[in-house]
């Protein structure tokens, strides 16, 4: 009797082994048959990136025959490792992309992530600046580029003020609340994380976005790019990984809470609170009034190109139809 439960329990042992090796077997050739790809982020994950983990974890990416790494931008840039072809997509910015085809590199704009600008100047409302023409006599901490005197310049005039009257430093990897406490006044932020940051810390500030003074500032930041050898090689794959990123971010904005969710599991060291608060916030700018997620006008790349040509930014005028398209986009 004992010979035979010990023969009838190796066979089932054998099966479940079996069962196990197979099931094993078949995933590992599933994803073998999907193409690898990978996108890099700007910055650390944030609630701009969400769509792209919730395409992921969803398996968006999958159903479209995608295996995609979503990945940190290092040393390089996002842009550098997309124009290189080092990774196939990337998070960009409208005025990142527009210097890029200038300097004749070939990044293109597939879809914008957010579709109206929501960056502008932050400070404690201790600090009194409530309107451009305040920035007169204060400290901006920014990170160094030339861009960010042109936007300060072109509010200023419009109050009359004078952008010479404003102290420009570099802050560095400084963090916004840190600097603001010890030598600046003023910073550049998106107030979708830092904005609602502040929230959670219960540090009132005073906003001055730059869309409330020039509609010329009201740009794509941030979009998804790729290349256009990318764009010629491989358009199905261009197409494939479009319109899973659009299911990511659509359910991203019907569902602002389980997106964060997805988004606090693949990076746990995010804090859960500021991460929910900032998808809420976030869910009805994704598409906010355009007819889908992800669209993209010419004329919006016209008005800051030429923004950034009239203030001395660009050495000559932008093809502004070659540095985007709306074509990979689901219908």
């Amino acid at each position: 009797m004992k010979k035979w439960l010990i023969a009838i329990c190796s066979l089932f042992m054998i099966a479940g082994c079996s069962n196990s090796n197979s099931a094993s077997e078949s995933k590992e050739k599933d994803k073998q048959s999907l193409k690898k790809v990978s996108v890099v982020l700007d910055w650390t994950p944030n609630t701009n990136h969400t769509g792209l983990y919730v395409a992921k974890e969803k398996g968006y990416f999958k159903d479209e025959g995608l295996d995609v790494d979503i990945i940190m931008p290092g040393d390089a840039g996002a842009d550098q490792l997309v124009a290189s072809g080092k990774s196939e997509f990337g998070v960009s910015y409208q005025e990142s992309i527009t210097q890029a085809r200038i300097q004749g590199v070939p990044l293109v704009s597939i879809a914008a992530v957010i579709q109206h600008n929501t960056s502008g100047f932050a400070s404690p409302t201790s600090k009194n600046i409530v309107s451009p023409k305040d920035f007169a006599g204060k400290t901006y901490g920014g990170w160094g580029s030339p861009v960010e005197k042109s936007v300060i310049s072109s509010l200023m005039k419009k109050e009359n003020a004078n952008v010479n009257k404003v102290s420009i430093v570099n802050m560095g990897d400084t963090d916004f609340f840190t600097a603001v406490k010890r030598d600046i006044d003023f910073a550049w932020i998106y107030y979708a994380w830092t904005g609602v940051e502040a929230e959670l810390r219960g540090e009132k500030l005073n906003m001055v976005y730059l869309t409330d003074y020039s509609d010329k500032l009201d740009y794509y930041t941030p979009v998804l790019a790729t290349n256009e050898n990318m764009i010629k090689e491989n358009p199905d794959t261009v197409k494939a990984f479009v319109k899973a990123a659009s299911k990511g971010y659509e359910f991203a904005i019907k569902h602002p809470a389980d997106a964060a969710d997805i988004l606090i599991k693949a990076v746990p060291d995010l804090d859960p609170k500021l991460v929910k608060k900032s998808q809420e916030w976030l869910a009805t700018k994704y598409q906010d009034d355009a007819p889908r997620w992800g669209e993209q006008k010419q004329k919006v790349w016209e008005n800051y190109a030429t923004w950034m040509f009239d203030n001395g930014l660009l050495e000559k005028k932008l093809v502004a139809n070659k540095a985007f398209t709306n074509k990979f986009l689901p219908q």
